[in-house]
């Protein structure tokens, strides 16, 4: 237990797959993925798309392969992508074993779809031969028919027996290396299907609350369900579908996981949403620090708060803080400390360059500390 008990999040203890280089599940850092929405079929737009999903973090990239012609352009991306490529194939399974020849890390199929059990052992096989994991997306706006005549509508339940279907068409084929996916766009159907599925399998689990709608409403959304459920501790790896472009889902999924504590990545900031008192217009200051440092991949956290009511306090908790002053000027801590005064003018390239030094310290502090925990290991 830490000094913070009520921080703590005990994490559902899942078997480990990899996505190419990636581990998912069992010990490993929850990741982020998302989508591609280019043509798969012009691999230029896709592999740019995929840059700048990289550049935002990304861990793991999906790209859809309806035809063949996006398939066969499929190993060029594969090449050029930094990022284990997942393959979403739906129903036609020569595009499974085309994705698999062509280097795809992780196919994306519910095997029930696809057609007989013949067809299925030719894709195992193929993912067999070809290093790939399997990914089952169970979807509440595509359950099988039986199931919602059984059920009368979707609901955790049916979700959970159509995953339990499509884990078992695997299993049959001797085939573990899955991970699995029970989405729904009504989060609270989600999050229930999701907890009962974590009750009886032990798989890694995809979390996604699937068309959330777009960038505001659906980053709401997400939040709330895939936070939850990340707090008691189930998901494995994220995926946050908005109406926005890819690199800016995954820019939400960090933010979630920064949240929770789960996950750091690049600058935490901790802002007001100012008023009357504010010695500077923090809305506009915190959008300008947002976006000028979206570079920065070092975990650190940043206070930027109007006035000096809770600032001084929240600086405390922070690498570095700002706190608004009167006639102009305005309080910098470094480390918790008061340190120095800036004037409007010149605060945000003041910030700017104090948070891009602190950025360089840590990680040439960390990189000494790998260096001789590498020397004292030989």
């Amino acid at each position: 237990m830490s000094i913070r008990p009520w921080r703590d999040i005990t994490r559902r203890q899942s078997r480990q797959i990899m996505v190419g280089n990636v581990p998912v599940g069992g010990d490993a850092p929850v990741t982020v993925q998302t989508m591609t929405n280019t043509p798969t079929s012009d691999p230029r737009a896709t592999i740019d798309q995929i840059r700048r999903c990289e550049d935002a973090g990304v861990d793991i990239i999906r790209v859809s392969c309806p035809d063949v012609e996006s398939t066969a352009a499929l190993k060029q991306i594969v090449r050029a992508s930094r990022v284990p490529i997942v393959a979403d194939i739906h129903f036609h399974y020569k595009r499974a074993l085309e994705a698999a020849d062509a280097g795809a890390a992780c196919l994306r199929i519910n095997p029930g779809n696809i057609g007989s059990s013949a067809r299925v052992r030719e894709v195992v096989d193929a993912a067999k031969a070809n290093g790939c994991a399997i990914r089952i997306g169970v979807n509440a706006g595509s359950l099988e028919k039986h199931l919602l005549e059984k059920y009368g509508e979707p609901c955790p339940e049916a979700l959970v027996e159509s995953a339990l279907d499509h884990i078992k068409l695997l299993q049959d084929h001797d085939f573990h290396e899955f991970k699995v996916a029970v989405k729904a766009s009504d989060l609270f159907l989600a999050v229930a299907a999701y907890q009962q599925l974590a009750e009886v399998v032990d798989c890694p689990l995809h979390l996604g609350i699937t068309e959330a709608g777009g960038f505001v409403g659906g980053t709401v959304k997400s939040a709330i369900g895939m936070g939850s459920l990340l707090w008691y501790g189930i998901g494995d790896t994220i995926r946050v579908s908005l109406s926005a472009e890819p690199e800016e889902e995954v820019r939400v999924g960090f933010e979630i996981l920064k949240a929770l504590g789960i996950r750091n990545r690049g600058v935490r900031v901790v802002s007001c949403p100012s008023c009357a008192r504010q010695g500077f217009d923090v809305i506009r200051t915190v959008q300008a620090l947002e976006e000028r440092l979206q570079h920065i991949r070092t975990p650190l956290s940043l206070s930027v708060l109007g006035c000096v009511v809770n600032g001084p306090g929240e600086a405390r908790e922070t690498d570095i803080g700002l706190t608004g002053g009167g006639n102009g000027k305005h309080m910098v801590y470094l480390s918790g400390v008061t340190d120095h005064t800036v004037n409007s003018e010149d605060m945000l390239e003041h910030i700017v360059k104090l948070v891009e030094t602190k950025a360089a310290e840590i990680e040439a502090f960390e990189a000494q500390a790998a260096g001789a925990e590498a020397v004292a290991a030989e």
